[in-house]
């Protein structure tokens, strides 16, 4: 049976189901309603509807089942491996892959590759998880590592935790970043209104910095590389849009009008990952190449650049 988790209403006039979600980032308003409705949710002890306006003051305590125990098959989906020992794997994750198993999600993941690929994954983080250390979105491709034992996987999480492990991303944007480089802070939580999403907000978020350099403008299009000082949820796409820079058909925070690139999915890459064995303590680098549905959007991108350089000179005196 879960034990319910307790809070202070600390807003008054605030909804009640606004304020559970609030508190509970991981669960969108519509869940929180719905366990609002099953009576999960109770203000001072009574149960109150979602729209219940709180005063300010109140206990406020809501349950939240546990989940049901999920069966996560190992399937013999083809791995790109980077490398491989006993303690880690790394491997290359392709675009359209899900990490791991999510609510609706119980196949197709890396997660049930690698459970047929290893059959040794570290359990730290239980069984939907099972020896992931960091993730990427499921329409981002490149390098990730995962742990092989419960050692390996708490010396990764702390390197990620440190910032000892350093991640390299490619990304082409949207427009023409003026600025060689800079630095974007801001922090990240929910949406306030779309709980699908995550954006820069100011109360009850978390602090995220991007650090990006530009490697080649194209006029309307820039490509970027990223280096990230924390690992928050859609950080690159979030920042990158806040400054008016939105990733190359994000369906999520991109324009709204068909992307004129054959890609599925943002055009994000997690390039390199460096990182210090924690076996045997010695300094790593993997590199997963460039895939080839963005290879393919800069290779036109350079040639529209080339011939319009071409067309321009034509035309001088």
């Amino acid at each position: 049976m879960a034990e319910p988790l307790n809070y202070i209403a600390d807003k008054a006039g605030e909804r009640l189901d606004v304020f559970l979600t609030r508190q509970q980032p991981d669960l969108s308003r519509a869940h929180v309603q719905k366990l609002i409705t099953e009576g999960k949710a109770l203000v001072d002890g009574a149960v109150r509807k979602a729209n219940y306006k709180l005063r300010g003051g109140e206990q406020v305590s809501l349950t939240v089942p546990e989940a049901a125990p999920v069966e996560i098959k190992a399937e013999d989906i083809p791995l790109d491996v980077l490398y491989e020992d006993e303690d880690i794997i790394v491997v290359n994750k392709a675009r359209g892959m899900v990490v791991h198993p999510a609510s609706g999600v119980n196949t197709g993941t890396l997660v049930n590759a690698l459970l047929y690929h290893c059959h040794d994954l570290s359990g730290i983080n239980g069984e939907i998880r099972p020896g992931i250390v960091h993730r990427l979105d499921k329409d981002t491709s490149g390098v990730m590592v995962c742990a092989k034992n419960d050692k390996a996987h708490i010396d990764l999480a702390e390197q990620i935790r440190t910032k000892s492990a350093h991640r390299v991303y490619w990304a082409i944007v949207h427009g023409n970043i003026k600025e060689e480089a800079g630095i974007i802070k801001g922090d990240i939580g929910r949406h306030p209104t779309d709980r699908k999403k995550m954006a820069i907000v100011h109360e009850n978020g978390k602090p995220a910095v991007t650090h990006f350099k530009v490697l080649e403008r194209f006029g309307d299009y820039t490509l970027i590389e990223c280096r990230l000082e924390t690992g928050r949820t859609h950080q690159i796409r979030v920042h990158m849009t806040s400054i008016g820079h939105p990733l190359v058909n994000d369906p999520k925070y991109g324009p709204k009008k068909p992307s004129p690139f054959a890609i599925e999915g943002q055009a994000l890459h997690s390039l390199t990952l460096a990182l210090i064995h924690p076996g045997t303590g010695e300094p790593m680098e993997f590199t997963a190449p460039v895939p080839e549905d963005m290879q393919r959007i800069l290779t036109g991108l350079r040639d529209r650049l080339a011939k319009d350089r071409k067309k321009a000179a034509a035309m001088q005196p």
